[in-house]
């Protein structure tokens, strides 16, 4: 999707623009009973609004309204055709707003109003369409037995199901949590990152405009350790499935068992290797693909190839045209159409991934291109593309997630050294190669230990295929058909016919 506006005209439009700032409980709007949130744009470092802050009082409302929800079976015993019907709405509703929600994404995050329009709002879009079309087309099943029984398997909602999504794409990952988990006929209590909480207020609204009735989406901005943890350990929530780094991850799991052993799915941090072969089919495409691979959304991307590996026959060659695109990829005003990178979330993020630069540094990593802090008189967080060359796979900017545009590169000579290089990691969340050698694509590929490897690109994808990887990355899967697994317990009855 694109616009014809320009900068003059979304900045025109951020003036205009009415924010909604309260939690969403049982479909109605609540204050929040914890101090208000600060919604700051990264852009200016000026404040946005006040968002409203749940505790614990108030996410056991939210959870409350949603069983009320789920037992009514307002939403859960609709009939599918109709539940199809709400989510379609809610679809459509998302594209009819698409540049309002466009604009509250880029002034909330920080990303670029054309990845905002053009990627982020009709991919949310684009995601309750097809699993609102998944309603009606999932069949039971009937077991092999003898004749003296009939065993069915049956496809059913678990009940609550709470969604704890990330500030780096806030709609976009809430709809890939929440579509499936509403399509299965569950009720939602959504947590959206205290960084980023405003387009999910605004889904929530959408949704009972759609038709979704009251309390079967829950909207609770809050903090992790308050609002997040709440949702852990409550034992009225059935599934939490969860984006974010790894250590929070691991909380929720140790919540599960301090409660009351809810499943809990998890799509946490990555440190994806991207390799090129000296066979690579079009170096220029490689190069592309690999600096979009670490720089869009400002390499605030979970899969973001943040680790480069290039075969020593083509890697000087490969790293001048790594140099020129990240000279051509420099930070602007995200308001700006042509901006390639917008600004770092907040300021505790930029000091992150500049603390991460020195420490490149100062551990003996080679500074090729960036690390420098820039637009400093707009208020706002941006940081340079940022190359740094590593002999040693011990540094920490090669070994820990940063979640910046900081891009950590060695050379290598030979297949084997690439894969131990590329394994040598404890997450396993993406991992791209290119290679004009079939057979070497196949090998690679399967030694590879990721849930998502990219052949000759990056970054393709479609809600059609798992997303989601191994290791420290976690064990959930987003999109496609398997999502709905999280979302529904399979039942079996046995029935007599002696």
């Amino acid at each position: 999707m694109t616009s014809p506006l320009t900068l003059q005209d979304w900045t025109a439009r951020t003036q205009a623009l009415k924010l909604s700032t309260q939690a969403l409980i049982d479909g109605r709007a609540h204050a929040g009973s914890a101090a208000p949130l600060d919604a700051v744009n990264p852009a200016t470092g000026e404040r946005l609004a006040q968002v409203s802050s749940c505790d614990e009082q108030d996410v056991d409302l939210a959870v409350r309204a949603a069983r009320r929800a789920f037992e009514s079976g307002s939403w859960s015993a609709m009939p599918r055709a109709q539940r199809k019907k709400c989510l379609l709405r809610l679809a459509g509703l998302i594209q009819q707003h698409a540049e309002e929600l466009a604009l509250i994404e880029t002034l909330d995050m920080g990303k670029p109003i054309s990845d905002s329009l053009g990627y982020d709002i009709p991919e949310a879009a684009r995601t309750f369409a097809w699993y609102a079309e998944t309603i009606d087309k999932q069949y039971d099943e009937i077991a092999p037995t003898d004749a003296q029984a009939l065993a069915t398997i049956t496809r059913e909602p678990l009940g609550v199901v709470a969604a704890v999504v990330p500030w780096n794409y806030p709609l976009m990952m809430a709809t890939w949590k929440v579509a499936p988990a509403l399509a299965m006929g569950n009720s939602v209590v959504l947590k959206p990152a205290e960084q980023s909480c405003l387009s999910a207020i605004r889904l929530g609204e959408l949704a009972l405009e759609a038709g979704i009735p009251a309390g079967v989406l829950n909207i609770v901005p809050g903090t992790g350790p308050v609002a997040g943890r709440a949702l852990g350990l409550h034992d009225e929530v059935d599934c939490l499935a969860f984006t974010g780094s790894t250590a929070t991850g691991k909380r929720f799991m140790q919540y599960s068992g301090e409660s009351n052993l809810k499943q809990v799915w998890l799509e946490c941090g990555g440190k994806s290797p991207h390799i090129v072969f000296d066979d690579c089919p079009d170096l220029d495409r490689a190069a592309l693909a690999a600096a979009i691979g670490i720089f869009n959304n400002q390499g605030e991307v979970c899969i973001a190839g943040s680790r480069l590996y290039v075969q020593s026959g083509i890697y000087d060659a490969f790293m001048q045209k790594m140099e020129a695109h990240a000279a051509a990829m420099q930070p602007g005003n995200p308001l700006d159409p042509a901006a390639s990178m917008g600004a770092i979330v907040d300021e505790r993020q930029l000091a992150r991934v500049l603390d991460y630069i020195d420490s490149g540094k100062k551990e003996g990593a080679a500074l090729r291109v960036g690390g420098k802090r820039v637009r400093n008189e707009t208020g706002g967080y941006y940081v340079e593309p940022t190359i740094f060359e590593c002999e040693s796979q011990e540094l920490a900017i090669v070994r820990e997630e940063i979640f910046g545009p900081v891009l950590a590169a060695t050379r290598f000579d030979t297949e084997e050294e690439a894969l131990t290089m590329a394994n040598a990691s404890v997450y396993g969340l993406g991992s791209g190669l290119w290679t004009a050698d079939l057979s070497r694509a196949h090998r690679v590929s399967r030694k590879l230990r990721a849930g998502l490897v990219w052949v000759n690109c990056y970054f393709d994808g479609d809600v059609t295929v798992p997303f989601g990887g191994v290791k420290q990355s976690g064990f959930g899967r987003d999109k496609s058909l398997h999502a709905l697994d999280k979302y529904s317990a399979l039942k079996t009855t046995w029935f007599s016919l002696a």
